[in-house]
């Protein structure tokens, strides 16, 4: 390539070419690893033979995310109980008259964050129930992030379903 063909005329260049040629060769090792992982991870994910796949937006390294951040999805009495463990849960911040709820900073984040990722896969997808929800609760009046909040307690609720699914069968 064009690292190949060049030529260093002087010491620092020799020197910045080579580690460019180490970072590149890196890179490329990273990549392929990176590969690697998801292909075990598909292959993990479908032996599992979970339901998480079916929800729009859920792959297999976010389904493997949710499965393996949750545990055993049976020590949750309720979709509630999920909620609150996985921060989708809201939390109010009441003042005087004003009852306003806002994100929960509790619970576990990871999880919080796989099913934030699902929230967005679905909410870039014109077509998707999620976009369509999402877009609905901003046309009554809430705020974005709001209407996101509520998206990923939707969420939270079907991969808890999912889940209890996957555990009885």
């Amino acid at each position: 390539g064009l690292l190949g063909a060049f030529e260093p005329s002087s010491a620092t260049e020799a020197i910045r070419h080579e580690l460019a040629l180490e970072l590149l060769e890196d890179v490329r090792r990273l990549d392929a690893q990176l590969k690697e992982s998801h292909k075990r991870i598909k292959v993990a994910v479908r032996a599992s033979g979970t339901s998480l796949t079916g929800v729009y937006g859920i792959g297999p390294v976010l389904a493997c995310s949710l499965i393996g951040y949750t545990g055993d999805v049976t020590r949750f009495k309720s979709r509630d109980q999920f909620a609150a463990y996985n921060g989708t849960a809201p939390v109010e911040v009441s003042s005087g008259g004003r009852v306003t709820h806002r994100l929960s900073r509790r619970g576990n984040r990871q999880l919080n964050h796989a099913v934030h990722m699902v929230a967005i896969c679905q909410i870039r997808q014109t077509h998707s129930e999620g976009r369509a929800y999402f877009e609905k609760k901003v046309a009554e009046g809430k705020t974005k992030k709001d209407a996101i909040r509520s998206l990923k307690r939707q969420i939270s609720n079907t991969v808890y379903r999912q889940l209890v699914l996957d555990a009885q069968r």
